[in-house]
């Protein structure tokens, strides 16, 4: 199968420019400028006229809820809804059931995704304070990373020993990824509101961020950036949400060459405490969204260098598991399907250029997690990319999203872009509103 998108407005290592990109089989076959001359001898020729051509967006951070909980999401549903937005490869977290955190719960994730999966895909590792010896036999080119909950967690995966802690980051084979809230805090200001609220056991949700607040984000990230320090571990911090927390980290050096890392996700980009009064439990996230300020700062942050990928953090819950307050009601938003176009409105208000959204959606991400052959729009790379419309003006309305638990924060959201086709391994995943079921996605490999 030979394919041509020809005549699109290509974004890709720093550089736009109107040309064509060849794809046999599966890989990127040639990279061309300026307009195709010549469109015979192709089985199949898309006209990219007024549009952008991206490579697909790798989203590192996820919660696909399989195994375990598939009443919210599962591995089928949410890679089609990734599809949908642009997203040809995620990685996804171990706080499933059981969570990942033995060898045969990473297998039978594996085995799922080769079978239901739309996209790439990969699997997180979790810590505990006990399975130090099965992450020293983790396989470097199947396993990305290992995740670590340092704070307020669910499901065994918190590691809460200090001596465990060392005993993780001094030994990891891999690069560790970091979820950072100090517990102690949290439980402080926990037991602060219920004095105040009469042993109520639920507040409005907007004290929310007055609970899970910067302090206990800064002061967990801190302990994890010293021991990364002392130890020499590879440290990437997930879902850095405040101004604060950015002094931790350096821009002055190449991403390759930094040994610690973060990450921002697009709920702390696009919402704000303000945003409690409006969006109430819709916007409900740990580690939980913070001042306007703290969001401006982020959003500046973006073309700094401060910041090195944006994932999403995409985590479906039920909408019955909604409800309630800063305590009862489950943290997390279904976002996968909008970080390429939130991304791109970010660009169009002057906070990055759009190479640069490039860049922490797909480049830095390869970069960062060592992924092959993905992430670039170069030739012999698989073909993972994304078509976007600059000019759709569409809104956010049921029925144009495609996520399992049937709602989304972003509902009646209007976006200047729009993802027209996605293409995953040289196939169309997705086109116009229409997820082709018979694509399937590939394992990633790393190093």
């Amino acid at each position: 199968m030979k394919t041509i998108i020809h005549n699109a407005t290509i974004i890709n290592e720093g550089k736009e420019w109107l040309g064509s990109v060849v794809i046999e089989g599966e890989h990127i076959a040639e990279v061309t400028d300026g307009p195709a001359t010549d469109l015979s001898g192709y089985d199949q020729v898309i006209d990219g006229t007024g549009l952008y051509l991206l490579p697909g967006i790798i989203d590192s951070h996820v919660h696909f809820r399989e195994p375990g909980m598939t009443e919210k999401a599962d591995i089928a549903s949410e890679s089609r809804t990734a599809a949908a937005g642009g997203v040809t490869s995620y990685i996804d977290m171990p706080n499933c059931i059981p969570p990942t955190t033995t060898l045969e719960a990473l297998e039978e994730k594996h085995r799922i995704a080769a079978e239901k999966s739309r996209v790439n895909y990969s699997f997180f590792f979790g810590a505990t304070n006990t399975n130090l010896e099965t992450i020293k036999d983790l396989d470097p080119s199947v396993v990305p990373g290992v995740k670590v909950y340092m704070g307020s967690t669910t499901g065994g995966l918190l590691v809460d020993r200090e001596r465990a802690l060392y005993d993780i980051f001094g030994n990891s084979p891999l690069l560790l990824m970091t979820h950072c809230e100090d517990t102690d805090i949290i439980n402080q200001n926990i037991r602060y509101f219920k004095k105040r609220y009469k042993g109520q056991n639920d507040f409005p949700v907007r004290y929310h961020s007055r609970i899970r607040t910067t302090e206990a984000c800064f002061a967990s990230s801190s302990v994890a950036v010293k021991i990364a320090k002392e130890t020499g571990a590879r440290l990437h911090i997930a879902h850095v949400s405040s101004k604060k927390e950015l002094d931790l980290f350096r821009n002055d050096i190449p991403l390759e060459e930094k040994r610690i890392t973060c990450e921002v996700v697009i709920p702390h980009l696009m919402f704000c405490s303000d945003d409690y009064d409006q969006l109430g439990c819709m916007i409900k996230c740990n580690p939980a969204v913070k001042s306007s300020e703290d969001r401006e700062a982020l959003r500046h942050a973006l073309s700094t260098g401060i910041i090195d990928v944006v994932s999403t953090d995409h985590a479906p819950h039920l909408l019955k598991e909604k409800q309630g307050g800063a305590l009862k009601a489950l943290s997390g938003m279904p976002m996968v399907q909008f970080s390429l176009v939130s991304m791109l409105e970010l660009s169009d208000k002057g906070y990055l250029s759009r190479p640069r959204v490039v860049d922490l959606l797909c480049h830095n991400q390869a970069r960062l997690f060592k992924i092959g052959q993905r992430g670039y729009i170069r030739k012999g790379y698989y073909a993972d990319l994304v078509l976007v419309d600059p000019d759709a003006n569409w809104q956010v309305l049921k029925g144009r999203y495609y996520t399992k638990c049937g709602w989304t924060p972003m509902d009646e959201r209007t976006f200047k872009w729009k993802v027209r086709r996605t293409i995953v391994n040289g196939k169309t995943a997705y086109c116009d509103g229409i997820v082709i079921d018979g694509v399937r996605g590939k394992a990633l490999r790393f190093g």
